[in-house]
């Protein structure tokens, strides 16, 4: 466990969690806009948010970055409820921002791989063709070459030049 994460478990253990009674007290203040009850509510229920964070941990996925969004799911939840089944419905909107942050988090996975692939390929075929044709290859024959159209070679050879800007690289 991080260093992050085990001082955020420090600092839940001095907080007192919400019981059963305590949170249906609350509700019932807060549904009459009362701003100490939203807070206390919010604290009281910060362990169960780390709970749930708990709950949607995935090998890549930093258990800080989901407790984030499930605190931040918490808040806005508290602040926007209005009436309801306050638990069950707080257990499920937690739920459905989690999921989406961890497929969130794995779509981009999968397109930066999918974009690092692509870069490889075009600099592959690029350094082919140069020693095939005694020359650079034009956008057309890389296109050609690796059947996309040019405007998806163009975009692949602007993400290989940022990432050579970004590394710092002059092309001397």
């Amino acid at each position: 466990m991080s260093e992050y994460n085990q001082m955020y478990l420090e600092e839940l253990k001095g907080l007192v969690p919400c019981s059963e009674e305590e949170e249906k007290e609350l509700v019932a203040r807060l549904q009459a806009n009362d701003k100490e009850a939203r807070s206390r509510l919010v604290e009281g229920l910060l362990g169960f948010a780390w709970e749930m964070a708990k709950e949607y941990e995935r090998e890549g996925i930093l258990l800080e970055d989901l407790v984030q969004e499930a605190n931040m799911a918490l808040m806005q939840f508290v602040s926007e409820y209005e009436q309801g089944e306050f638990h069950k419905e707080l257990e499920a909107e937690l739920r459905r921002v989690l999921k989406n942050y961890v497929q969130q988090e794995i779509d981009e996975s999968e397109l930066e791989e999918e974009i690092a692939a692509k870069v490889n390929v075009l600099q592959e075929v690029s350094r082919v063709l140069a020693e095939d044709l005694g020359r650079e290859a034009t956008l057309e024959e890389l296109a050609d070459k690796m059947k996309m159209e040019e405007e998806e070679v163009r975009e692949i050879m602007k993400i290989t030049m940022n990432a050579l800007k970004a590394d710092g690289w002059n092309g001397r």
